[in-house]
């Protein structure tokens, strides 16, 4: 081994980082237990629970409340760079308090680990435990961290952590945070880009390319000039089924095959699973290109009613029903006109006794859409999709970002990159 190098009992680590326990870095403390007698009371005031922490993320939207003494808000009073983690559920889950709320406290599911001195930089901190509990699954066996779902602070006091000097703790802290934040501001374009489709489909349904006259219809207003039809006037429809799991040739083939959880994207061009034709013939039924594919059974219908285009020849199983546009109709606008409609489709949703979700094949049929010429359908589709297609590259960028954050994150915290040689501004 190197000289430069010590071996410990979390790995192999430079001689100038020291190992030791996480609360020689960190004076920890638990919150509030939650409880109906502990929330009556005239100083009701917000604090976080397990479900607001994410890794390196606070969720806010929903804070709850409840009684603390005054003696318990000096206690239990975030301060800026304090740490909050995850005593439950999702073990070790660790976030920084960057004083978000006023007078914001804490439950006692979640432990707050403030800094001692100027042994550890705060956010350092958190990557620290990011690499610890969710990459590197170092703490893994460590009595009740996984063998029950709890961290006690005991058990969290005694968790060994590398701990580099600190100007190297507050470099790798700032290039991860740069990563960080790229990220964000991938996930902030994403999220503007799909309300931009929502509102850009509603105009372009509603309103259609040109601010045309409306008239009132069944489904709503649409553009004076378009047709309002039902789809068995402009569509033919195929079912599917599931070849026999008993036969594993059948599953080994390369015609794709599409069920309920495969229907996230907008356009599918491949699935999970592939069967035979063999299997094709025995036990489903190819959908040509082009087809519209909709769930018709499924616990997802009580939240949504999930549609896809198929970009290739696919088969699908018994949950889902094949919309196969006639010549009046394009495809990519038979798929935006059900996004758009997806609301009055989810509402003919019906459950069984055994509280099955289902959606009828006449019911399917007998959906009615707006239709305009098919010039239109195509300017119309070319918009939207115009939209998908910046979603989808930002959707990638964030990707690799996430990827390339994972990566440093490991090579950082092992030592396998060096930066401490580094000038950059932290």
């Amino acid at each position: 081994m190197s000289a430069e190098l010590q071996q410990t009992e979390i790995g192999e680590f430079p001689s100038a980082w020291s190992i030791d326990r996480v609360d020689s870095a960190f004076d920890i403390q638990q919150g509030k237990q939650v409880s109906k007698r502990n929330r009556d009371g005239e100083h009701q005031r917000p604090f976080l629970r397990t479900k607001n922490v994410f890794w390196n993320r606070l969720e806010l939207t929903d804070l709850d409340e409840m009684h603390f003494s005054e003696a318990e808000q000096t206690r239990l009073e975030l301060q800026a760079n304090d740490l909050l983690v995850c005593e439950g559920g999702s073990i070790g889950r660790t976030a920084l308090w960057n004083n978000e709320v006023d007078g914001c406290l804490y439950q006692n599911h979640l432990h707050r680990l403030r800094a001692k001195g100027d042994k550890v930089h705060p956010q350092f901190g958190v990557y620290w435990l990011w690499y610890a509990f969710d990459v590197a699954n170092l703490y893994f066996g460590r009595g009740n961290v996984t063998t029950i779902p709890n961290l006690s602070q005991s058990k969290l006091a005694e968790l060994p952590m590398a701990l580099p000097p600190l100007p190297e703790q507050k470099k790798i802290a700032h290039i991860l945070s740069t990563v960080q934040r790229a990220i964000e501001a991938q996930e902030r374009i994403i999220q503007t880009t799909t309300e931009l489709k929502k509102t850009l489909m509603h105009k372009l349904f509603t309103e259609g390319l040109r601010n045309e006259p409306q008239k009132q219809t069944e489904i709503g207003p649409v553009p004076e000039s378009w047709e309002v039809v039902p789809l068995s006037d402009v569509c033919r429809f195929q079912s599917g089924g599931t070849p026999s799991k008993k036969n594993p040739e059948f599953w080994e083939g390369t015609i794709p095959w599409v069920s309920p959880k495969d229907m996230k994207r907008p356009r599918l061009a491949d699935v999970e699973d592939h069967i035979s034709q063999e299997a094709l013939e025995s036990g489903s039924k190819l959908a040509p290109a082009g087809s519209v594919f909709v769930v018709v059974r499924g616990m997802i219908l009580a939240k949504t009613v999930p549609v896809a285009l198929a970009e290739i020849p696919m088969a699908i199983n018994q949950d889902m029903k094949a919309i196969v546009p006639g010549p009046k109709l394009r495809s990519d606008f038979l798929l935006y006109a059900l996004e758009a409609l997806r609301g009055n489709l989810f509402k003919k949703v019906g459950r069984s006794g055994h509280g099955t979700c289902t959606l009828m094949g006449h019911e399917v049929a007998a959906f009615k859409i707006s239709l305009p010429d098919l010039a239109k359908q195509v300017e119309i589709a070319s918009a939207i999709q115009n939209l998908e297609r910046k979603k989808e590259l930002h959707e990638e960028k964030r990707m690799q970002l996430q990827d390339l954050f994972r990566t440093l994150l490991h090579e950082l915290m092992t030592a396998k990159i060096r930066i401490h040689e580094l000038e950059m501004p932290c």
